[in-house]
């Protein structure tokens, strides 16, 4: 869902970008708009990209019995879907009958305070459940807890099937400046 809400935000920030080219002069900007600078937040890769389908043992030989290159392609290929275990911290845990709308308010808050960190809503009935984070050791998700501990009183950490987590914890997305269209209100004060 992550990815969806991610690739939807990029698509929208190239259509104003290219609505912003288009309209560079001021006099071709459509009537009752400006542009503004706008603040956007871009998560990095999760994998060291530089090295995505490139051989890195190209200049390795190695001489070895085809019995053992093919098993080792037939592993990496059964494994190929393989869930990580891994932790993560769950902020979210009610079956109300306001869940649902409680459960989204919870998402939406704590990606807008934390846009750092992964989250996740599931409903498992009757459950709806909203977590955090993508760790490998519970000490990192302990770090988490701790952080938010004054936000979300009753946050405890589950260990479940994680996603990979982010390489450069201190960097984990990247701030960047677009321009885009906003409507003129000609009546601020």
């Amino acid at each position: 869902m992550r990815r969806n809400i991610y690739i939807i935000s990029v698509i929208c920030c190239l259509l104003m970008v290219a609505g912003v080219s288009r309209a560079q002069d001021r006099r071709t900007l459509p009537e009752g708009y400006e542009l503004v600078d706008s603040l956007v937040y871009v998560p990095v890769a999760q994998l060291d990209s530089s090295l995505v389908g490139t051989d890195v043992l190209r200049e390795v030989k190695v001489h070895q019995s085809q019995n053992i290159s093919d098993a080792f392609a037939g592993h990496l290929n059964r494994n190929r879907s393989r869930a990580i275990q891994g932790y993560r911290v769950r902020i979210f845990f009610d079956n109300s009958q306001s869940s649902r709308a409680a459960s989204e308010a919870v998402l939406k808050s704590f990606l807008a305070s934390h846009p750092g960190y992964a989250a996740y809503r599931s409903y498992v009935n009757p459950y709806f459940k909203v977590t955090v984070g993508d760790f490998r050791s519970r000490t990192d998700a302990m770090q988490l807890l701790n952080s938010i501990k004054g936000e979300y009183p009753s946050a405890f950490i589950v260990r479940e099937s994680i996603n990979f987590p982010v390489i450069d914890k201190e960097h984990s997305y990247v701030l960047d400046t677009v321009k885009v269209l906003r409507k003129v209100d000609y009546f601020q004060y």
